[in-house]
């Protein structure tokens, strides 16, 4: 071997050792930057405004202060919903389809829950959502035997079939062990964000319905097909219109943040991480007011981007879901050093901020016109 060949192993060697040590310094950078910003001495609305964060305690977040200052904005999920369009038109600086959420001092009102129609109790079948098949018998069933025969019918294809049972009273309620019914009410529900009740989905449950009713010895009434799937088009375009979200995204402004160091902060500030990656903000009910993304693969060690995102039609207008989600957003760009910008990476601007916030109390007034409040086990099962 050469002198020169020599000489280039050792200048590649010396190459290769310099980009391995500069790396590990950029991730030990990222770390600390993380560190710092969720460091005990930082105030955050998330937790409490009055006082300093206790690292070595999760706690439920609580979203006191008011005082937003970032644009956050409004994404549709089904651009060529006619609906949505006219509730989430384009943003008139950018052109894109994204455009500015309320402010924090909007011109209406937020819609509360005394504002919403009062339903009924809620049963896991529903006549507004549901196609809904009695089955009457001679004399009353015990809720044992009822249940053994529909144990296995939950779902045809991607919908969901519930039961309840009407007692001597006329009362109507979950189907229960010791309980006896004079006859029972089949739902399979009608529409979800994958599309609408099928002649096929519908045939088959027809088919499986009239096996457990003559294992009953019950008469069912069985509607025609047509109107079930005439009616199942109908709401469809409903859920289509009204299937809304908003995000908010926060970029980092420099050097990315370090992803294990990130993680473990956020869910001390509350963050439950789903199967899917996503991380929920819960509603302390059980439900979820928001998700964070961190846009990148489990194999990853950094991101430069995080994004915030609401279902709306699936939280209900009196949570203020989006008034968590933007101080969440703007206390994660103050700790980390970032911005709130849109899906093109730019700020937005404010103009349109009153006018939106008058249209989103419109959306939800939609919705509660409709018998679907959002928030509601209705909305939750349609926008599924």
């Amino acid at each position: 071997m050469t002198d020169f060949q020599i000489s280039l192993l050792i200048a590649g060697g010396t190459l290769v050792v310099g980009v391995v040590i500069f790396n590990k310094w950029q991730e030990y950078k990222a770390k600390k930057t993380v560190e710092n910003a969720f460091a005990d001495g930082h105030d955050d609305v998330l937790l409490n405004p009055d006082a300093p964060v206790d690292a070595t305690q999760r706690q439920e977040p609580v979203f006191a202060d008011k005082e937003l200052d970032i644009e956050p904005v409004v994404k549709k999920s089904r651009p060529s919903a006619p609906v949505q369009e006219e509730l989430l038109g384009a943003s008139k600086d950018t052109g894109s389809e994204e455009v500015p959420m309320p402010h924090d001092e909007p011109v209406a009102e937020p819609l509360t829950s005394s504002l919403l129609p009062v339903l009924a109790r809620e049963l896991p079948v529903d006549e507004l959502i549901d196609c809904v098949i009695p089955l009457e018998f001679d004399t009353p069933i015990r809720g044992e035997k009822i249940l053994s025969e529909i144990a296995d019918l939950k779902y045809v294809g991607k919908k969901p079939v519930h039961f309840i049972g009407q007692r001597d009273d006329g009362e109507r309620d979950v189907i229960a062990t010791g309980g006896a019914y004079t006859a029972i009410f089949a739902g399979i529900q009608m529409v979800s964000r994958s599309g609408p009740l099928s002649e096929l989905e519908y045939s088959e449950f027809i088919m499986k319905l009239r096996v457990i009713a003559d294992n009953l010895n019950a008469h069912p009434d069985i509607p025609d097909m047509n109107k079930v799937i005439l009616h199942a088009r109908e709401l469809h375009q409903f859920v289509a219109e009204h299937d809304a979200q908003l995000s908010v995204n926060v970029a980092a402004n420099g050097a990315p943040w370090a992803l294990n160091t990130l993680l473990a902060a956020l869910e001390k500030m509350g963050f439950d991480q789903r199967p899917d990656g996503r991380l929920m903000m819960p509603d302390g009910d059980g439900g979820s007011l928001f998700t964070l993304s961190t846009n990148v693969g489990v194999s990853e060690v950094m991101t430069s981007r995080l994004t915030l995102l609401l279902d709306v039609p699936c939280v209900a207008p009196s949570r203020d879901s989006f008034g968590a989600m933007a101080a969440c957003a703007r206390s994660l760009a103050t700790r980390l050093g970032g911005t709130v910008v849109d899906d093109g990476n730019q700020p937005i601007s404010m103009a349109a901020l009153d006018e939106i916030a008058g249209q989103v109390n419109e959306f939800y007034g939609a919705m509660a016109e409709a018998q679907i409040p959002a928030g509601s086990l209705r909305a939750q099962r349609l926008f599924s």
